[in-house]
């Protein structure tokens, strides 16, 4: 939930609490977090029955699984070595 909002359901002028909201959304992170999760946020609309003020919320955050796998560094291989004699290239010409 953003800064200095409490309960998603609460009007922020006059604070009657709305029942459900009119319409729901979802909102997915482009990117991934270091895990591999992907941020899945629920937004809602409200509109409140007592001054008609109508704003917009998340409802509700989820992370999914992360899908990198752990690497072990000492699993890496060895690069390949590749010796080129210039004198070979220069006999070559």
């Amino acid at each position: 939930m953003p800064r200095g909002r409490g309960d998603p359901f609460t009007c922020p002028v006059c604070g009657v609490r709305a029942l459900n909201p009119i319409r729901t959304w979802t909102l997915v992170s482009p990117i991934p977090d270091k895990h591999g999760r992907v941020t899945i946020t629920v937004m809602g609309a409200f509109l409140c029955n007592n001054c008609g003020k109508m704003w917009s919320s998340p409802i509700q955050k989820l992370k999914s699984e992360g899908a990198l796998e752990s690497r072990d560094v000492g699993e890496r291989e060895e690069p390949e070595v590749i010796v080129i004699d210039l004198e070979e290239l220069k006999r070559e010409h």
